[in-house]
């Protein structure tokens, strides 16, 4: 068994070797429960010629089906907020609020990315 360091789903190759598997399995069984209605001469026989007409359906709806996705999530990275000056951060207007531009407003001091050409 390989263990996995990351949340990511598996390999298309994978998952399409698993559901390949998944189907073939199923039409294995589909195929002895139509032998087996042929053989056997009893009420069973009807049980085996039910499950021979809706295994092909289970089969292809299990095909169809996408892989199984990994349980555990992983955490999301937090965003850092940085003043834009360090005296940005300490700067208060008269009433003790952060000063704000010609409208009174709050002003904006802190980026949420850290690219240099980005400006506010």
């Amino acid at each position: 068994m390989v263990h996995s360091i990351t949340a990511a789903a598996q390999s298309h190759s994978a998952d399409l070797d698993t559901r390949i598997r998944r189907y073939l399995i199923s039409m294995g069984i589909r195929t002895a429960c139509f032998i087996l209605v042929l053989v056997i001469h009893s009420p069973v026989r009807w049980v085996f010629a039910v499950l021979a007409l809706i295994l092909p359906y289970i089969a292809v709806v299990m095909a169809n089906a996408a892989g199984a996705r990994r349980r555990g999530t992983v955490p999301a990275v937090p965003m850092i907020r940085q003043p834009l000056s360090p005296t940005a951060a300490t700067a208060s207007g008269p009433s003790g609020s952060p000063s704000g531009g010609p409208s009174g407003g709050p002003k904006s001091d802190l980026i949420s990315d850290a690219s240099p050409e980005r400006t506010n």
